[in-house]
């Protein structure tokens, strides 16, 4: 799927007073607004089906048919584009976006970007649309939030099917040639729905960060450029030590998620990431703290977690990216210690 273009194909209705829009051949009402930040903003919608129309998304052939809703409910995201960094941002988050298929990755659906102009008639701007899939019980760190309030952990065969899912998210990421990284694995980016009598489902989410992973930096330039583009783009709290102070000659490749993904696991049991605790300390330094991997040990729930668990966490937060294990190997393990904490 390519980026659309056209001042036609993403129209607010004005006859319905700004109620629908359309994203090429299809109509969806705008229900209300569940989320904003920075230039876009989030609208729970439903779908419009009229006679004649083709019966929508769920007649149409997709990709990506297991994550059409039966009840015609997405979630639409509408980006101000401004500048044209914007643009180029924009654009490079469709194309992205449309390369995954996969059930623990969400795709983007449908999307169109028009131009369009003040009420004077001044400079030329666009907005974006962007149609996904809609999780409304919220992210993983909502859910987290929710049970820290409430003192309340996952059992550890729920953290671990959660985790496993995020994996094999990334697992397809990971397996393109040359391989992908998603660059800000965190629990803000992992939507989760519960399902009465199963595991969660868990949907891997937010590629705007995400570039070829494999990177040859042979300057201290170099270094220095991926240093800046780590700090604009990947969650201080999860990144890794290689993106905070990276050498002059090295090789990055996807296991800078894995470190990512070792933070998240620690977060999925305590909701909170491993080394912000650095911050809660008289001159603490979180870049000190995960370029050391200084892991501490909240108080969990009883019994605690079991320390293969602990162990299990500190095997991905290895310093050395060359020491971290890869994605196939992690699945491998976390589907022993599923099997072993079902039993």
């Amino acid at each position: 799927m390519g980026c659309s273009f056209s001042g036609l194909n993403a129209l607010y209705d004005a006859m319905n007073g700004g109620a629908d829009v359309w994203i090429n051949e299809n109509r969806f009402r705008i229900v209300k607004q569940i989320g904003e930040g920075g230039f876009a903003y989030v609208f729970l919608v439903k779908e419009i089906v009229s006679e004649g129309s083709g019966g929508g998304l769920a007649t149409q052939k997709m990709r990506n048919s297991y994550h059409i809703s039966e009840e015609g409910l997405y979630a639409l995201k509408k980006v101000f584009i401004q500048t044209e960094d914007q643009f180029e941002l924009v654009k490079k988050e469709i194309d992205v976006s449309s390369l995954f298929n996969h059930p623990n990755l969400l795709p983007l659906l449908d999307h169109a970007i028009i131009s369009t102009r003040d009420a004077q008639g001044g400079s030329e701007n666009y907005e974006a649309y962007l149609l996904f899939p809609v999780h409304l019980d919220g992210t993983l760190l909502d859910n987290s939030m929710i049970m820290q309030s409430k003192k309340d952990f996952f059992p550890p065969t729920i953290v671990l099917q959660i985790f496993r899912q995020i994996c094999a998210g990334l697992k397809h990421m990971h397996s393109f040639d040359p391989p992908y990284a998603h660059n800000d694995v965190k629990p803000g980016n992992v939507l989760i729905t519960h399902r009465k009598g199963q595991p969660p489902l868990v949907i891997l989410m937010d590629f705007g960060s995400t570039t070829p992973a494999r990177k040859e930096i042979r300057s201290r330039s170099e270094a220095l450029q991926l240093q800046e583009w780590a700090a604009e783009h990947c969650s201080a709290p999860f990144r890794a030590p290689e993106l905070w102070d990276c050498p002059s000659y090295t090789d990055i490749d996807e296991r800078t998620d894995i470190w990512s993904l070792g933070c998240t696991l620690y977060a999925i049991m305590y909701a909170v990431s491993p080394f912000e605790y650095a911050l809660g300390e008289a001159g603490g330094s979180l870049q000190l703290a995960i370029m050391n991997a200084q892991l501490k040990w909240p108080s969990g729930p009883k019994p605690p977690y079991p320390e293969l668990l602990h162990q299990f966490v500190a095997w991905l937060l290895q310093p050395q990216a060359a020491l971290r294990p890869r994605i196939d190997d992690i699945i491998i393990h976390v589907d022993k210690l599923i099997s072993k904490f079902s039993s």
